[in-house]
């Protein structure tokens, strides 16, 4: 036995290897842990981005649908605006159109007493000075505050017929005339602005 050997006792050695052991173990440990540490910090980063690009896939689709919600609403908006307003115009149409003919009736009542005015006037020719002249001036007036309002006499006497203007009662062969034309007016006729009240009775000759 050399001195050397009589100086390391066996156990020791023994030790000594198995410490060395141990390290190595340990240290290959220690790097497999940091291996999964990091293994699992790069899923737990995957995950979070995922989660992240689900928000914001999750908060971009909601403004989207905001968006169209708002689309919608304004279009609805807007349809509705322009229903009133076309709802506006036809009401006023109507009303004017209603309050024409409210009026054209009530004119065609007063024609009678127009037409009655006009034979007193012809009925009194021949009368009293005072009297013609006082029925002249009634007449005068009325046909005046017809005028004011609309009311005109259509043109009939001497006139080619128009079956718009023209009621034909009676007709007359002359040869004189290549198309009918009115030669007697037998009842006045009358408008109102531009609507027929009731056309002139007449008489036609060609």
């Amino acid at each position: 036995m050399t001195s050397n050997e009589s100086d390391t006792p066996e156990g020791a050695a023994d030790e000594s290897s198995s410490d060395s052991d141990i390290d190595s173990e340990l240290a290959e440990m220690l790097a497999m842990v940091d291996g999964e540490i990091v293994d699992i910090e790069t899923v737990v980063g995957e995950l979070v981005d995922e989660d992240s690009d689900s928000a914001a896939a999750a908060v971009e689709h909601d403004l989207d649908s905001l968006a169209a919600e708002r689309d919608e609403m304004r279009s609805t908006a807007q349809r509705l605006q322009a229903d009133f307003e076309n709802f506006k115009k036809r009401s006023a149409r109507e009303t004017a159109a209603a309050g024409e003919s409210a009026v054209a009736r009530f004119i065609e009542q007063l024609l009678p007493v127009l037409d009655a005015f006009e034979r007193a006037v012809d009925a009194v020719a021949g009368a009293d000075e005072t009297v013609r002249r006082g029925v002249e001036l009634a007449f005068g007036e009325f046909t005046s505050t017809l005028g004011r309002n609309g009311v005109v006499r259509i043109e009939a006497l001497g006139q080619p017929f128009d079956p718009d203007l023209h009621e034909a009662v009676a007709h007359e062969e002359t040869g004189e005339h290549e198309a009918p034309v009115v030669v007697e007016e037998l009842r006045a006729g009358y408008r109102l602005n531009s609507k027929v009240i009731r056309p002139t009775m007449v008489k036609v000759a060609q």
